[in-house]
């Protein structure tokens, strides 16, 4: 099935809407006659037909090419984005409006990306170790969940970040040391060319 006409800005050109359903374009695929489909629309009907649904013209699978149209499109209900019909997969898959399944098994639930978060903490298909560790169990099988395994990995994922951020600080400031000392030496360095030239106006004035 395409999108819903309500969700474009301004006027829809009649050469954007599926032939099968009518709405516009999804994923579209055009025929040789030029006649365009939705994908999921016009491999529906191929399984049945072997037509184009528009002209009875004979069509197969393989005579599908892409088809690359243009409109503008509100990204979803809420969403103030407008971006082009070509982009919308791709906006979608990180809108925050963007409707999403439910990660717990078995729950039926779809929310916007945006309140995800939210459900997960309050799903009735959450499932909480009963023994206390608060560790989330993604499936109703208990029997393989082990408190004291869990907790260790997660105490040596912890002792291996922080390991890694001492490595990190400890390089940090090697490189500061270093940076200082070659600064020393150089000012040093300058000092030193500065008290010749000094002892050698001396010697100068003396003469």
């Amino acid at each position: 099935m395409g999108y819903d006409l309500e969700r474009f800005v301004g006027y829809v050109n009649e050469g954007l809407l599926c032939c099968v359903c009518r709405d516009v374009l999804e994923r579209p695929l055009q025929a040789p006659c030029e006649h365009a489909f939705c994908s999921s629309c016009i491999s529906s009907w191929l399984v049945y037909h072997r037509s184009c649904p528009e002209d009875r013209l004979p069509l197969d699978v393989s005579s599908l090419k892409p088809l690359y149209r243009y409109a503008a499109v509100n990204a979803a209900q809420g969403c103030e984005v407008v971006c082009s019909l070509e982009n919308l997969h791709a906006h979608e898959d990180e809108c925050e409006f963007a409707f999403v399944s439910c990660s717990n098994t078995g729950c039926p639930v779809q929310v916007e990306r945006r309140g995800l978060e939210a459900h997960l903490s309050e799903c009735n298909f959450r499932r909480e170790c009963p023994k206390g560790c608060g560790h989330m169990l993604p499936s109703p099988n208990q029997s393989q969940h082990n408190c004291v395994a869990e907790l260790r990995i997660e105490v040596e994922m912890l002792r291996a970040e922080m390991m890694c951020k001492v490595e990190e600080v400890r390089r940090e400031m090697e490189s500061r040391l270093d940076s200082q000392r070659r600064h020393m030496v150089q000012k040093e360095s300058q000092l030193k060319s500065e008290v010749e030239e000094l002892k050698g106006q001396l010697a100068c004035l003396m003469s």
